[in-house]
């Protein structure tokens, strides 16, 4: 993939700081506890490796391919990773702990359709146009974070939490949301799905209404 690294090859604790890994590929790899502060993936392809523990600070992951590729307990923290299909990856088996976070980094035009990915954060990050669709999202953390055009769609966001966030559009009906929290005034998004009829009555008109 570059100069110190190898196909098949294991990495322990090492720190990689402003290494250019774009359009290079590493094949059947395991990175575990190493950090990867201010490199550049873009295009790059991780197929077939293992990355436990893994920390990405201020990196650009953009349109990064991950074919096979597994994840455990890795941050991606104030980074781009935009236009990534974590579909691509292996999530047949259950992580030690939750397999990825993001904070403060930038998912646009990402996917993850279909994919179980129970317990994840992605806090204050923004995730325009991502697709989300019959994901398993279970206890997912979104607080913070600009949804605007992601798509859901019989995804299950039981006890999810949406507060803070904002421009979402989720339709109640064709999601799952049991137990899910979200605040005012963004929640009332929720309501748009529904076959109902909603009047602003504000303090001046209760207080004009005639007596009965």
């Amino acid at each position: 993939m570059s100069p110190g690294l190898e196909h098949s090859a294991r990495y322990d604790g090492e720190t990689f700081e402003g290494v250019d890994f774009s359009g290079k590929i590493l094949e059947s790899s395991t990175f575990t506890d190493c950090t990867f502060i201010r490199c550049q993936f873009m295009d790059a392809t991780l197929s077939h490796c293992r990355l436990i523990n893994v920390v990405f600070d201020h990196c650009n992951l953009s349109v990064l391919h991950v074919p096979g590729s597994t994840f455990s307990g890795c941050e991606i923290n104030h980074s781009k990773a935009t236009g990534i299909d974590w579909t691509a990856a292996d999530w047949s088996a259950p992580a030690i702990r939750k397999p990825l976070s993001f904070l403060e980094s930038d998912l646009s035009h990402s996917t993850f359709l279909g994919i179980k990915l129970p317990d994840i954060d992605i806090i204050q990050s923004t995730l325009r146009d991502v697709d989300f669709r019959e994901a398993v999202l279970t206890r997912v953390s979104m607080t913070g974070s600009d949804l605007m055009e992601s798509l859901f769609g019989k995804t299950n966001l039981t006890e999810a939490d949406f507060r803070g966030a904002r421009n979402y559009q989720i339709d109640p009906l064709q999601n799952t949301i049991t137990g899910a929290k979200f605040a005012l005034p963004e929640a009332l998004s929720l309501l748009y799905a529904l076959d109902i009829e909603i009047d602003d009555i504000n303090d001046d008109s209760r207080t004009n209404a005639e007596p009965r």
